[in-house]
């Protein structure tokens, strides 16, 4: 796949398709022709092994983050792979929804955005993809990835609400790659 250099692109995806690594490359690509004055990376990535196989990833496993880039990182919970009821699992996304929105709040205007799982914080009603989309508004290039698929669940709440931030993100960006494949 050839990544764009500007505008704004959603690569989408079940687990372990390459989403991440995508993500990843379009950093180091920016990166290596523009610098890393004015990056942003945001990594609400959680990581976590599910039947002998990690979940999530974050960005550094694939590149090296720039020690000039703004960097904002969720400790992020996996709410669908590690609540035991629907209330610890609402509780977990809610943290996370908190979190992060903390996390957009923080970012400076930036030339070029990488977000890593961009939809973990709006599984809850408390995050406000309203916000992260515009703290994007004016950069030159976004890079994001988000997962699809259903071996997470599909009918919970959180799922529902993936679901729809992520089909808010197909609207807005120019470029939406969905990968359909594993790794």
């Amino acid at each position: 796949m050839t990544l764009p250099t500007s505008g704004r692109l959603l690569v989408t995806g079940p687990s372990n398709a390459g989403k991440t690594r995508l993500t990843a490359r379009a950093l180091a690509a920016w990166v290596e022709e523009h610098g890393p004055e004015g990056v942003a990376i945001l990594e609400f990535a959680p990581e976590i092994e599910r039947d002998g196989v990690l979940l999530g990833g974050r960005l550094d496993r694939f590149t090296d983050l720039p020690d000039r880039a703004w960097t904002g990182v969720l400790d992020a919970h996996a709410p669908r792979a590690r609540g035991t009821t629907s209330v610890e699992t609402r509780e977990l996304a809610r943290e996370n929804a908190r979190n992060g929105m903390e996390i957009v709040e923080a970012m400076p205007p930036s030339r070029a955005v990488f977000v890593n799982d961009a939809t973990i914080p709006f599984q809850h009603e408390v995050g406000d993809l309203t916000a992260l989309l515009a703290a994007c508004e004016d950069s030159e290039f976004v890079a994001m990835n988000a997962f699809s698929g259903s071996e997470l669940g599909t009918e919970d709440p959180i799922s529902r609400r993936e679901r729809a931030a992520r089909r808010r993100l197909v609207e807005w960006v120019d470029t939406h790659e969905c990968l359909e494949t594993r790794e």
